[in-house]
């Protein structure tokens, strides 16, 4: 499939249009979705009228969209007005949201063209895409193997040259991780520079919307088009969307790196290796490589998954079965809510939610929740004291490659340890990049992490493709 970049230019100049880009893509999925298992839904009647609406305007000579006639893969947890959103969970299947989310709406004014919704593990749980309700979503490169999650029918789609460009959430590494696993760019951006107006809560201070693509334009070209002030939601920065594709190009000369012990430690070796020639890339086009440890990185995982899950069971507290979604009747309102609650919720949810509640509960708060905070203030603390001596830091996004399907479902610890290298950004709330460096066993793709303050997305972007030169890309 095209570029991002390469369709745009194609469909205002005329050599194709938007329709074609969208049967090429319409072919693409109906080719392989049955095996892989990425979409849940595919609006073909929609994406129609939008794509005509695209060459419609250009045929009357007026300016179109950044995106124009790109095609788009959307996580099913972002409202689209009439259109499923389930975030693969029993508890929501059938619900057609009244309204759209932020990030639907600035695309459709891009002109982009939303395909359809993609798996997730169940409201963006998990580090497999296994824990769907609809079944798991399969790596197009090795399809015994995972794609990652929480974002795996989104990081899929691009993956399988379904859709150039894809969204998904990162709460902990659900975007990252997943590229990584399927050697993509993925990007977590800065947290409040990207609406979460109509993406379904896991956890509130944690979650972004980022974009997947096969090369750093594009997605720089997907970021700048979703991003800026969002008045509908409170945590939205007060300010534009950054200038990112103009500086993709800048370099790293004279940039320090920092190359971060924390972010490599227990990784397979040929994932560390690549860490270490991606350093090398970086110096030799005129960074400085700092050697340094952040030893608070190690407690990430411990803060996570205390902070996470307590406000995943505040935030599901919504899905009662009276307002919308499943509603399983029982003799009075309480035994309504548990049955309810047990058939639409499947075991990983359930079992955050029971974290999660007990972390909240009286006489345990203070030991569990309010030291994970503490922790988190450490994070915060100590990327700070990081980015005051080095402009970036660079590290393993995953401890492996692509692992094989069903190998980590019975062992929840071993799952969530797929996210310890990502999980630190979001309890910070800075950005971070995942982009595909080098091969490890069975010649999967392995990704390195670049990481920054808030707001320097210009500069992870300009790193990424250093990088993304080096490999010859």
């Amino acid at each position: 499939m095209k570029s991002a970049e390469q369709i745009v230019r194609d469909v205002r100049s005329g050599a194709t249009t938007a329709s074609a880009e969208l049967d090429d893509a319409l072919l693409a999925v109906k080719a392989r979705n049955e095996e892989l298992n990425v979409f849940l839904y595919v609006d073909e009647e929609g994406a129609r009228r939008q794509a005509e609406s695209v060459d419609a305007a250009i045929a009357r000579g007026e300016s179109v969209g950044p995106l124009a006639g790109v095609p788009i893969a959307l996580k099913d947890n972002l409202c689209q007005r009439g259109i499923p959103t389930t975030c693969s969970s029993r508890i929501l299947e059938g619900w057609r949201p009244p309204y759209s989310a932020t990030v639907v709406d600035r695309l459709l004014a891009a002109g982009a063209v939303p395909v359809g919704k993609t798996n997730l593990d169940e409201f963006a749980m998990g580090s497999s895409t296994e824990n769907s309700a609809f079944g798991p979503t399969r790596n197009p490169l090795d399809p015994t193997r995972v794609p990652g999650g929480s974002s795996g029918g989104s990081a899929a789609a691009v993956a399988a040259d379904m859709t150039p460009l894809a969204l998904g959430s990162d709460t902990g590494g659900s975007i990252r991780q997943p590229a990584a696993l399927c050697g993509l760019i993925g990007v977590k951006p800065t947290y409040g520079l990207v609406s979460r107006y109509g993406l379904i809560a896991f956890a509130s201070s944690l979650d972004q919307i980022g974009p997947f693509a096969k090369n750093v334009t594009d997605a720089a070209m997907l970021l700048e088009a979703i991003a800026g002030h969002d008045e509908m939601d409170s945590t939205s920065l007060p300010e534009p969307a950054p200038s990112l594709v103009a500086h993709i190009n800048d370099g790293v000369a004279g940039k320090r790196i920092g190359l971060v012990r924390d972010l490599v430690d227990g990784a397979d070796e040929d994932v560390v290796q690549s860490v270490l020639r991606a350093a090398e890339a970086l110096a030799a086009e005129g960074a400085t490589i700092v050697e340094l440890s952040i030893p608070e990185f190690r407690l990430g995982l411990s803060a996570y998954y205390i902070l996470a899950p307590a406000e995943a069971s505040s935030n599901l507290a919504r899905y009662d079965g009276v307002r919308y979604g499943l509603r399983v009747n029982a003799d009075d309102v309480t035994a309504m809510n548990e049955a309810t609650r047990t058939a639409g919720f499947g075991d990983e949810v359930k079992r955050r939610i029971m974290l999660g509640t007990y972390a909240l509960s009286a006489g345990y708060y203070d030991a569990y929740y309010g030291q994970a905070l503490k922790v988190r203030t450490m994070m915060i603390s100590a990327f700070a004291n990081a980015y005051r001596d080095v402009d970036l830091l660079l590290g393993a996004t995953t401890p492996s490659v692509a692992f094989e399907l069903g190998s980590k479902v019975s062992d929840p610890m071993a799952m969530y340890l797929s996210d310890i290298f990502t999980i630190p950004t979001n309890l910070a709330g800075d950005a971070a990049l995942s982009v595909p460096f080098g091969t490890g066993e069975h010649d999967l793709p392995i990704g390195v992490q670049l990481l920054g303050p808030g707001r320097s997305e210009a500069k992870l972007f300009a790193a990424a493709r250093v990088l993304e030169i080096a490999e010859g890309r």
